[in-house]
C-alpha cells in the first residue's frame, strides 16, 4: 500500500521516492550550486574570493551586481540556510574551488531558529569548524559579523537576537586572534542606537537594502586589497 509523499517499497530491491523526499534528502542544497561549480573546474582559480552564507551573502549579488562582476569573486550564500547546512556544503561549494580567501558570513539564521533551535556554541562551533577546515586545507578564511538584528519578523519568538549576536561576533574575534585568522566587522558600520540595522541599510531589519550592501561591499574591497596576496 502506498503512502503519498512516504518511501514506496515494491520490492527488497526497488525503492521509488516522491520529488517531494528527494529534495527533502538534499537538506544542505548541494545541487544548488553544483552546475556553476563544475563550470569554474576549467578556469583559473588563482586570486579567487569566495563568499560563503545565507540570503545576506546571496541577495548581495542581486542587489550590488557590480560588486560580484569581478569574474574571482564567487557568490556562495543560500536563502534561508544555516551553519551546520552550510557546514555540510563547504567542501563541494568552497573548498573543492581553491579560492584563495574565503569570507564566512553566517549564524543569523541560527539565532533565528530556522532548523530548530541552536546554542550559542553550536553556532560557533560550525564556525569554526569551516575555519579549521580552510585552514587545513592552507586557504585564508575571513570570519564575518553577524550583521546586527532587533528582531526577526519571521520569528517573533526570539527576544533580544542582538544580545546573542554580540556574544557570537565577540567570541569570533577571540577565536580570530588566537588563531592567527582574519575577521572583517561590517556591524560596527551598520548598527544604529537599538542595536539593530540602521534603517537607510534594510527594508526589513534584516536583510540589507541596497545601500546596505554598498557599505558591505566597500569594507569588503577594502580588506582584499589588504589580505588578498
Amino acid at each position: 500500500m502506498a503512502i503519498k509523499d512516504d518511501v514506496k517499497v515494491f520490492n527488497e530491491n526497488k525503492i521509488d521516492k516522491s520529488e517531494s523526499d528527494l529534495t527533502n534528502q538534499d537538506w544542505p542544497n548541494l545541487g544548488f550550486y553544483q552546475q556553476d561549480n563544475l563550470k569554474l573546474r576549467s578556469k583559473s582559480s588563482i586570486g579567487r574570493v569566495v563568499f560563503m552564507g545565507d540570503s545576506i551573502t546571496e541577495g548581495w549579488a542581486q542587489l550590488d551586481p557590480d560588486f560580484f562582476s569581478k569574474p574571482n569573486y564567487i557568490n556562495r550564500g543560500i536563502g534561508g540556510q544555516t551553519t551546520p547546512q552550510m557546514l555540510i556544503r563547504f567542501k563541494p561549494d568552497v573548498l573543492d574551488l581553491e579560492p584563495s580567501l574565503i569570507f564566512l558570513l553566517a549564524g543569523t539564521n541560527d539565532i533565528a531558529g530556522n532548523t530548530g533551535y541552536s546554542t550559542i556554541k553550536m553556532i560557533t562551533d560550525n564556525l569554526f569548524s569551516m575555519a579549521e577546515l580552510a585552514k587545513v586545507n592552507g586557504i585564508k578564511v575571513v570570519l564575518s559579523s553577524i550583521l546586527p538584528v532587533y528582531n526577526y519578523p519571521w520569528n517573533e519568538n526570539i527576544i533580544k537576537p542582538y544580545k546573542t549576536i554580540s556574544k557570537i561576533n565577540n567570541l569570533m574575534k577571540d577565536y580570530v586572534h588566537k588563531n592567527s585568522l582574519l575577521y572583517i566587522d561590517y556591524f560596527s558600520n551598520m548598527v544604529n542606537n537599538k542595536e539593530g540595522l540602521k534603517s537607510e541599510y534594510t527594508t526589513d531589519g534584516v536583510h540589507p537594502s541596497e545601500g546596505g550592501y554598498k557599505v558591505m561591499s566597500k569594507i569588503a574591497n577594502n580588506f582584499i586589497l589588504r589580505n588578498l596576496n
